[in-house]
Order: C-alpha cells, then sequence, then structure tokens
C-alpha cells in the first residue's frame, strides 16, 4: 500500500494540471480561433475590412517587436512584426500593456 500523504498531494497536483488546462480550453473556446500571419497576410486581411478595430502592444527587449490583433468575420487574426505597420484611415487603434495568445 501507498503512502496516503503522498497519493493526496499526487491527485492534488494532478487536480491542479487537470484545472489549468481546462481554464486554458476555455479561453481558446471564449476568444474563438486566433489565426497568426505573416505580417504581408496580415496587411492583406486588414485591407478586406471596414472601420477596423486594432490592438497592438510593444513587446521585446533587445530585438523590439510589435504585436497586432485584428477580429473580423469571427476570426482574430495575430501578427508579430519587426516593424510598424501602416494602418487604413479610420481604423481605431488600441494601445495594449501586453498581448496574450493561448498556446
Amino acid at each position: 500500500m501507498g503512502d496516503p500523504i503522498m497519493s493526496a498531494a499526487v491527485l492534488a497536483v494532478t487536480g491542479a494540471s487537470t484545472a489549468a488546462a481546462a481554464a486554458m480550453a476555455n479561453a481558446v473556446k471564449a476568444s474563438g480561433a486566433v489565426i497568426r500571419l505573416d505580417p504581408e497576410e496580415f496587411a492583406k486581411v486588414l485591407s478586406r475590412t471596414t472601420e477596423p478595430v486594432i490592438v497592438i502592444s510593444h513587446s521585446g527587449f533587445k530585438k523590439k517587436k510589435m504585436q497586432y490583433l485584428l477580429s473580423w468575420k469571427g476570426f482574430i487574426f495575430y501578427c508579430i512584426s519587426t516593424e510598424q505597420m501602416i494602418f487604413p484611415r479610420g481604423a481605431e487603434i488600441i494601445a495594449a500593456k501586453k498581448i496574450w495568445i493561448p498556446s
């Protein structure tokens, strides 16, 4: 027979791992499909939208990067670029402190 305290600890860790995995799965479900694109493809999708709302965030330490999010037709398009993108006239920009994408 195993140690009951050790068994309880293993169950607690397993339960926490399961809860974390479920929380991540729920985050993905809540956000819908997140599609990562190259900057060129992101710009193509952006050109098809009218009155886009774009979320931007700066990241990186040595090499600065820009992150972009755009929701269109039920999908969330995500892009990382080392260059700042040019947005169409009338685009609404939201500056986020951080963008987190579930993996």
